[in-house]
């Protein structure tokens, strides 16, 4: 792909989505673009860069952003992470109940709903050790396709055997003739999906206790980091925490956070209530 072509792409993916794209990972245009250019009816993506330049259908760009945006994802991944969350999190809440006893998370950047779903199985699984508790989770996604297939909450044998442990498989999946396998709606229901850009205004989001963001800001420069983080930091309640990936960190990116002593990918804000002693 010529560079100026390669241009337009980069800086089309970097005002619309925050993804940075490097030319080592150019490659990535042509294996994840040709589908996109056949849909629309190009000859090669050539023909459709040159659509690019003038002024292009907003339905086309959407399709480009989905196409290039990473959705691996699988239930329970990455595991302590799941295991914080129910050892330390909801022991914290258990132990400093709020008021309403009601606890908001949000994943963002939910992919196909493994991250969301393992959280609701978790939740309901503990259910017993916290009486009176209501669990709202909100997961959030730049791209439409992905979320209509999380809504489904149908997976493949492969999906469901990555990660997620046979007694919860038995317990809140049922197997269609289809080979596919159906999360039950008691689990289903304990999620809002909807489309969020994470560039956008999050004031609309409301408040929550826990955020989930993990191998997200991987893709992002660090200006673009420290916008989302500074405006997590204001969605997030006095005494609420921030997952990230094991491989992200705030460390000279933002002041808003910081990490949890001994608690790998688990962050407070920096005036946290229940951690200033420890963050100090």
């Amino acid at each position: 792909m010529r560079i100026t072509d390669f241009d337009i792409y980069k800086d089309l993916l970097k005002e619309k989505s925050g993804l940075v794209l490097t030319q080592d990972k150019s490659y990535l245009l042509d294996s994840r673009l040709n589908p996109v250019a056949k849909k629309w009816g190009y000859e090669n993506i050539e023909a459709m860069t040159n659509v690019l330049r003038g002024v292009p259908p907003k339905e086309l760009i959407v399709d480009i952003v989905e196409a290039m945006t990473t959705n691996e994802t699988s239930f329970y991944r990455d595991i302590r992470p799941f295991d914080i969350f129910r050892d330390t999190v909801l022991e914290y809440y258990k132990a400093n109940p709020k008021v309403t006893k009601r606890l908001r998370i949000w994943c963002a950047a939910s992919s196909s709903g493994q991250e969301p779903y393992s959280l609701a199985m978790l939740l309901k699984e503990k259910q017993h050790d916290m009486p009176g508790w209501n669990f709202d989770i909100t997961a959030t996604d730049i791209s439409y396709e992905i979320l209509d297939q999380a809504k489904t909450a149908q997976y493949s044998q492969f999906e469901v055997q990555r990660g997620l442990p046979i007694t919860l498989l038995m317990k809140y999946f049922t197997q269609l003739e289809n080979e596919k396998w159906q999360l039950s709606d008691e689990i289903r229901n304990m999620i809002k999906f909807k489309y969020f850009n994470l560039l956008d205004s999050m004031a609309s989001l409301g408040e929550f206790d826990v955020i989930f963001c993990r191998n997200v800001l991987i893709y992002f420069d660090n200006e673009t980091k420290a916008d989302i983080l500074g405006r997590m930091s204001k969605l997030i309640s006095d005494d609420g925490f921030l997952f990230l990936g094991g491989a992200e960190t705030v460390i000279g990116i933002t002041d808003a956070f910081v990490a949890v002593p001994g608690q790998r990918g688990l962050y407070a804000k920096q005036d946290s209530k229940h951690l200033k002693t420890e963050a100090a």
